[in-house]
């Protein structure tokens, strides 16, 4: 949900608007930190646990094992093509938990803002990551802020916790693979890498390139109700190379991939070319990875693409008892190449 950063959206015009940014008093724990809290923070994710204002929020429990995540948001700019860091925030930590196999329910945020950041695009952030938390019926019951001088960050970092119950009987590892098992997609990649760095850099494309953040639970559990699937895991920094080559490490097996099945939008792939940069390494954040037997794969591809998340959904690769701990790609010249872990960071503050 698009909004401008507009003033007329705080939640009360009197203690805030006495200043149009950030300034470290905000953090001071004072006056300051008790209308910012009261007036802009609290109110963008409202609900009974936030409202007793204490220290921690005592939750219900509830059934099945409980999952805890923790993540931290840097991304640069705060708001980029598709998406903010408020966003961004929520849907990476659900997707954490979906990962396991678990639904999320409660998150806790932690707010570090930088002296100098304008309260109105502060707001904008808030109200996304409100509204990426109420679409996935999940609340945010604690958290923190922090003020820090200027230009010791670029903005506003934002720290998670996610808290979330897994129904699931067994356990999404890479100890459950075995050669043969087949590696799906949900769909095409690097759109929130290329999306950023061109927000970033002021770079223009033919075709607008839009971030790909999303929430994930309800394809994820979905497929996981309908197949036996032996684990997921989300590639986001690092790429799908960086995810395909962790699941592989254990050395008990590699992974041989169909570089020609890899789907990449026309004005990403044309990006990537450009920049020097390869698809495979780069950022996403609204795709998952599933290996799942080979006898399920057919079904769990028609589950995937029943959801408007994986409508791309393909199958990549298998699982194979060749070259243990590598990941292998097959050429459209037929020839094979190997598909190492990235390096370094290939786009920083990406995440």
């Amino acid at each position: 949900m698009q909004r401008p950063p507009q003033q007329n959206s705080w939640h009360c015009p009197v203690p805030l608007r006495d200043f149009s940014h950030i300034v470290l008093g905000h953090g001071g724990g004072g006056r300051l930190t008790a209308d910012l809290l009261e007036h802009l923070i609290r109110p963008a994710f409202d609900n009974p646990f936030l409202a007793r204002q204490a220290d921690g929020a005592e939750l219900p429990v509830q059934t099945g094992r409980l999952v805890v995540t923790a993540d931290s948001y840097v991304v640069r700019p705060l708001i980029f093509p598709g998406g903010s860091i408020g966003e961004l925030a929520v849907h990476g930590t659900l997707n954490d938990l979906a990962m396991m196999g678990a639904r999320a329910k409660y998150l806790t945020m932690a707010l570090i803002l930088e002296e100098g950041l304008p309260l109105a695009l502060l707001a904008e952030i808030l109200h996304r990551a409100a509204d990426a938390a109420r679409a996935a019926s999940v609340l945010v019951v604690a958290g923190d802020t922090k003020v820090i001088e200027r230009c010791h960050g670029e903005g506003c970092f934002i720290t998670t916790t996610g808290l979330g119950w897994c129904k699931h009987e067994g356990h999404l590892s890479p100890d459950a693979i075995a050669a043969g098992d087949a590696v799906l997609l949900s769909g095409t990649i690097a759109e929130h890498g290329i999306a950023v760095l061109s927000q970033r850099e002021g770079l223009q494309f033919e075709s607008a390139i839009i971030s790909d953040t999303a929430n994930l639970q309800e394809i994820a559990l979905s497929l996981l109700e309908a197949v036996p699937v032996r684990m997921f895991r989300d590639p986001t920094r690092g790429g799908v190379a960086a995810t395909l080559n962790e699941i592989a490490h254990s050395r008990r097996f590699g992974i041989e991939i169909i570089e020609q099945s890899i789907p990449v939008q026309p004005a990403v792939r044309s990006a990537c070319d450009l920049l020097g940069l390869d698809p495979l390494a780069v950022a996403n954040e609204g795709k998952f990875i599933a290996i799942v037997p080979d006898a399920a794969a057919d079904e769990a591809l028609a589950r995937m693409r029943s959801h408007p998340l994986g409508r791309n959904a393909v199958r990549i690769g298998t699982v194979v008892s060749d070259h243990p701990g590598h990941v292998v790609a097959r050429t459209p010249f037929g020839a094979k190449r190997m598909v190492p872990l990235p390096a370094g960071e290939l786009l920083p503050r990406i995440c």
